[in-house]
């Protein structure tokens, strides 16, 4: 295994490690969020996970995608 192969399964490796925080995260804080925070979060998890499961869209295309559906409800969660 050469060192970028070794390096990327690294990266997997924190990625999925991230992930868990992230969601541990996200856990911890849902008990205090309020109803209106909870549904914004959720949609834009929903989106996101949503765009994601479309392999076949790559990953530069989800994001543009995200960002675009999404601002409308960063907007209204930073008002």
């Amino acid at each position: 295994m050469d060192q970028q192969e070794r390096i990327a399964q690294h990266l997997v490796g924190q990625i999925v490690e991230t992930h868990a925080r992230f969601a541990a995260a996200m856990e911890a804080r849902l008990p205090a969020m309020e109803l209106e925070q909870k549904e914004r979060y959720f949609a834009v998890l929903s989106m996101l996970v949503g765009k994601l499961e479309d392999a076949a869209k790559p990953m530069k295309q989800v994001i543009q995608e995200l960002v675009s559906d999404a601002l409308p409800i960063v907007i209204t969660e930073l008002s």
